[in-house]
């Protein structure tokens, strides 16, 4: 979602992919990193995946804090050099630079120019009036008392899965700095930030009619959020390969996407993209079928993003296609 709106900005010529990030947001300067290229944080190569200072609870809720801590931190890796999956920190670095530009948050930008045009409904901060509708999430991401026993689990995994229970690893610290509580995201100080690579809140129906939009060139019930170039060029591959964050875990990246791969069989279309989530959510687009698709569920628990649920569902669908 927050790559959809950086993707409208290069649209309309206020973002250039290959111009410095400290361009638009000077502060991001910091630490060696005045001459990364916006693109690099669209397509998880900027090795920011984590903070190393441990960070006090709550200032995931603080977007301030948090863009402060990112944009003084060292890199992990030297940018461009490879790739890791930027699980939180994503929609941070995206969103700040969406930020300086607009003006507005990411998540009332996302709102005036995605969700409220599709009719989408899909928040990036959620107000208090949707709380009675809302599942509640059940399970963690990172438990350490959950952790299976490693002779159950395929060798690329174990590191990873060892790691994220370590906050001083860079996964661990990708995944787990700051701490959240247990039941934190069921509470309306986690509804009402706006972490947007990780709390957006909506249904099955709105990532299905988003990814739908975007299947069938951008436009959707005479409804364009993006043009079909926008799309071809944010589906181009950027990094491919052992990923730095997930364990060695090959996994393709387009800008702002995740492309199909055998780790991650989106559909039958190599040309698929989108995003699977822990615990088995799924968002994609099919350009080749035209078909959009969302899965939603309310459980959380440690494993590769999509997990069997999500994809079995997303086989059945194609199956039935």
């Amino acid at each position: 979602m927050t790559a959809i709106c950086a993707h409208q900005l290069v649209e309309r010529g206020q973002l250039d992919l290959d111009a410095p990030v400290a361009e638009y947001w000077p502060e991001f300067a910091a630490a060696g990193k005045q001459d990364v290229p916006v693109r690099w944080l669209l397509s998880h190569r900027v090795g920011l995946p984590g903070v190393r200072e441990p960070l006090p609870h709550g200032t995931l809720y603080d977007w301030e804090r948090f863009t402060q801590a990112l944009a003084a931190e060292r890199p992990w890796w030297k940018p461009g050099e490879q790739h890791g999956y930027h699980a939180i920190t994503f929609g941070h670095l995206v969103g700040e630079v969406i930020r300086r530009i607009s003006g507005q948050s990411v998540g009332d930008y996302f709102e005036q120019n995605v969700a409220t045009p599709l009719d989408a409904d899909f928040h990036i901060g959620l107000d208090a009036e949707h709380d009675a509708r809302t599942s509640n999430l059940h399970g963690r991401l990172v438990d350490k008392d959950a952790v299976p026993d490693e002779s159950q689990i395929p060798e690329p995994l174990r590191e990873f899965m060892r790691s994220m229970t370590d906050p001083s690893t860079m996964t661990g610290a990708a995944f787990g700095n700051p701490v959240q509580k247990e039941g934190d995201v069921n509470t309306r100080a986690w509804r009402q930030a706006e972490i947007p690579a990780a709390n957006g809140h909506g249904t099955a129906r709105a990532l299905a009619r988003i990814y739908g939009a975007l299947a069938r060139g951008g436009e959707v019930d005479g409804v364009r959020i993006l043009a079909p170039a926008s799309i071809d060029a944010a589906i181009v591959e950027q990094s491919s390969g052992p990923d730095a964050v997930l364990g060695g875990l090959p996994m393709r990246f387009g800008l702002g996407f995740m492309l199909c791969s055998p780790i991650m069989p989106l559909s039958p279309s190599r040309r698929s993209f989108g995003h699977p989530g822990a615990g088995g959510s799924i968002g994609m687009a099919d350009p080749d079928a035209g078909v959009g698709f969302g899965y939603t569920l309310n459980k959380m628990q440690m494993g590769l993003v999509g997990g069997a649920g999500g994809f079995a569902m997303l086989g059945a669908f194609f199956e039935a296609l």
